[in-house]
């Protein structure tokens, strides 16, 4: 089961959205271009990754955020930017472009907080914006918990997508976050960083809740239905209504 695309459009530009994906596929395609060995890698890493151990010495804080923007492969950055193209746009309208990008960064520097708390003297390197995607998709559920998200289902042969509510597909992908958080080693290195995912979902969902409450907390659910509100469609132009000939 996998989100491959939403039908609530935003009614304006979603520029700090827009900024975002181009920024990490910009700096993608800048590591590899740039970096020839896997030696240039690590020393990117040791610098700009968030590496609990360093974190737990004192050195290298700003990798909290540094580290938001970079990405080990080309699927671990598809699947980020996907995330983020799919609910990224509605949160931008209501909140407003600078409260979105704060809230961004902020949800990702929580979500490294939270990773760093788990395994606070690791040496692995974290790194993606999935935290910060996380704290977006946590902010989204509050928001807008009855829009339709389309999934990809995969059952051998049968693939087909199914529009379901965003409550269940951002409730189960936060379920699956907090078990693969609880069945983790912490002592094998590598893998996925279930615990930045869900500490990213929660405090997105509380920086969100301000937002919800002034727009009138349950008002605004019976007043979206729980979806992103749209546009109205423009009135027909008259030029455009068709002449009718009637029948004597």
């Amino acid at each position: 089961m996998f989100p491959i695309r939403d039908h609530n459009p935003s009614t304006g530009t979603p520029y700090v959205t827009w900024s975002l994906l181009v920024l990490n596929v910009a700096i993608y395609l800048w590591m590899v271009v740039a970096l020839d060995t896997g030696d240039d890698l690590a020393r990117l890493y040791f610098d700009w990754a968030m590496i609990p151990a360093r974190i737990s010495a004192a050195e290298n804080p700003v990798s909290v955020v540094s580290s938001l923007f970079l990405h080990a492969g080309l699927f671990h950055l598809a699947g980020n930017m996907l995330f983020l193209f799919i609910f990224g746009d509605n949160m931008e309208e209501q909140m407003g472009h600078g409260v979105f990008a704060a809230f961004y960064l902020a949800s990702g520097v929580a979500a490294n907080l939270v990773q760093f708390a788990a395994e606070p003297f690791s040496p692995v390197p974290t790194i993606g914006a999935s935290g910060a995607i996380a704290g977006v998709m946590g902010g989204y559920l509050l928001m807008f918990p009855r829009a339709r998200i389309d999934i990809l289902i995969f059952l051998i042969v049968y693939i087909r997508l199914v529009p379901v509510p965003a409550w269940l597909v951002l409730a189960v992908w936060f379920g699956l976050q907090v078990l693969g958080g609880l069945g983790a080693d912490a002592s094998v290195g590598g893998g996925i960083a279930y615990w930045a995912h869900a500490g990213g979902f929660a405090v997105g969902l509380g920086l969100a809740l301000p937002v919800w409450l002034r727009r009138g907390g349950p008002a605004f659910w019976a007043r979206t239905h729980g979806v992103p509100p749209h546009a109205p469609a423009p009135p027909l132009a008259r030029s455009n209504i068709p002449t009718v000939r009637r029948r004597r």
